[in-house]
């Protein structure tokens, strides 16, 4: 299962990007909710707040071993929550890696204007759910061993 929402994941993640990319010109903006949120066309060269910016190689590099590493683990988990989570995490990894290697920058499109946030995407967006329901379900799972550790 955890390929099954990788692919899901990759797949939303480039037809967004597709549309924003054919669609709105660069530095385009839709405002759904003015002043709150809009979508904006961006490109990020870097990672997650545009930090190493002009290091493309390094960056797939480091995806591309997180997605080796998760596809390793992904075959030791049974938990199904914990298959929805690491594979929308491997996804988005993926999605980003994807632009990166096509286009040497990330395509970025979700603005969220009313925390100042920076714009950022779908696989961006897969990730940190992703690594929330790995986290939490990781939690409870090692909260009820030792539950059962102290009930023996």
């Amino acid at each position: 299962m955890v390929y099954f929402w990788m692919i899901i994941a990759v797949c939303i993640d480039q037809a967004a990007k597709f549309v924003v990319k054919n669609y709105l010109e660069l530095g385009e903006t839709i405002p759904l909710i003015p002043s709150v949120f809009h979508l904006t066309s961006h490109r990020n060269p870097g990672a997650a707040w545009g930090i190493l910016a002009g290091q493309r190689w390094l960056l797939i590099t480091i995806a591309i071993a997180v997605v080796a590493a998760g596809s390793f683990y992904a075959k030791k988990i049974t938990n199904r929550m914990q298959q929805l989570g690491l594979g929308l995490f491997l996804g988005g990894a993926l999605g980003n890696v994807v632009d990166r290697i096509f286009y040497g920058e990330v395509v970025d499109f979700f603005d969220l204007r009313l925390i100042n946030y920076p714009i950022f995407n779908t696989a961006d967006t897969a990730i940190v759910i992703g690594g929330v329901i790995l986290a939490v379900t990781s939690w409870k799972e090692d909260k009820l061993k030792r539950t059962r550790r102290e009930i023996d």
